[in-house]
């Protein structure tokens, strides 16, 4: 098989050289995992990932996915022994026949070995397995040439947005302590608690703004910065701002709160992180940030919304025109009212400790 992987302009010729591929497509060097790579003349339109063994139905999103984005072939690749990775191949080949889409090739990897469910000659197919190594192919080489990186595994992926620890994690609880009692002081002195949240809402609005701005630029918050902005962004309309706002460049930004920032504070950063790389194709980074999200507060909605989403192989596309202007967020949600600071964690009394 030839064709081209989308814009790395990666050409492929052989089963070895679709498996050196396949790690530069999402991100790291699977096992236990099947790949649906869909291709639309001859470029890699979608590449999807699973844990096999697959669950039940997991695969049926596949079947409309393919006829959005005008996929004329498929690629399967199943990571793993036979008995949990063939099973998973044979349901993504019944999805592309229910989709009418031709599978340009199927093979599964193992312990250094493929073996291809296409191709039944033993000539080029042994039963045994054909040896081979992605990272001394001339496909990985491109791919480095290129600039596309392939981590050792989805570990190491994990690893890019886990907590930082130490010195940095020690000042970042200093100041996130430090924002928390300000914003518990100054609301209790509070005469109008309505009024101090609008200006709560519109100084963190504006901090939202910069902070973007910033982000875009390379810029890094200082900690005092970041620790504010958390707390800005536990209140559900500022975070929406950010939402609505969304751009490929934040991805920075979103990428360093989702590490820096205490754990009850990371879920709307991680949110907007798995936003800002589902828009920009990357669906991989996109789950691993919201998989963070949501085993801190498996109930965060816009976590579950992204993942129902991500699950079902919708197109970031699917939130253009729907996502709305600030504007129509302020008469939404109406005028700020000081009930709108309570999922600010640590601000109540009886609040659970968020510097843990």
């Amino acid at each position: 098989m030839t064709t081209d992987i989308s814009a790395s302009c990666l050409t492929l010729t052989s089963p070895a050289d679709i498996l050196a591929a396949v790690p530069y497509l999402v991100g790291f060097h699977p096992a236990d995992s099947l790949i649906v790579v869909g291709l639309a003349r001859s470029q890699a339109k979608v590449a999807a990932r699973w844990n096999v063994p697959v669950p039940p139905g997991a695969l049926a999103p596949l079947v409309p996915l393919f006829e959005r984005e005008e996929v004329s072939q498929v690629v399967i690749v199943g990571y793993g022994p036979g008995e949990t990775v063939t099973p998973a191949v044979d349901e993504a080949t019944a999805m592309a026949a229910r989709a009418g889409v031709e599978v340009a090739e199927a093979l599964r990897a193992h312990d250094g070995r493929y073996w291809s469910y296409v191709c039944d000659s033993a000539t080029c197919c042994p039963p045994e397995g054909t040896p081979y190594d992605p990272l001394s192919s001339r496909v990985a080489a491109e791919a480095t040439v290129r600039g596309l990186v392939a981590l050792p595994d989805r570990e190491s992926l994990q690893g890019t947005i886990a907590p930082t620890s130490g010195p940095v994690r020690l000042a970042m609880r200093r100041a996130t302590a430090e924002a928390v009692h300000d914003l518990r002081t100054a609301l209790a002195a509070a005469a109008d608690p309505d009024g101090f949240t609008a200006d709560f809402v519109a100084q963190g609005l504006a901090r939202v703004r910069a902070a973007l701005t910033r982000g875009a630029a390379g810029d890094r918050l200082d900690d005092a910065e970041a620790a504010r902005l958390g707390l800005d962004l536990a209140v559900i309309r500022v975070r929406d701002e950010a939402w609505t706002l969304m751009d490929d460049s934040h991805i920075a930004l979103w990428k360093d709160l989702t590490r820096r920032l205490e754990p009850a504070f990371v879920p709307p950063a991680a949110s907007l992180l798995a936003m800002a790389a589902w828009r920009a194709g990357d669906s991989v980074l996109a789950t691993i940030a919201l998989e963070r999200a949501l085993s801190l507060d498996p109930h965060y909605s816009m976590g579950n919304l992204l993942m129902h989403a991500l699950q079902h192989l919708l197109p970031p596309g699917v939130m253009d025109g729907r996502m709305p202007t600030p504007a129509e967020l302020d008469a939404a949600m109406g005028e700020p009212r000081a009930s709108w600071l309570l999922p600010v964690p640590g601000l109540r009394e009886d609040d659970p400790e968020p510097f843990t």
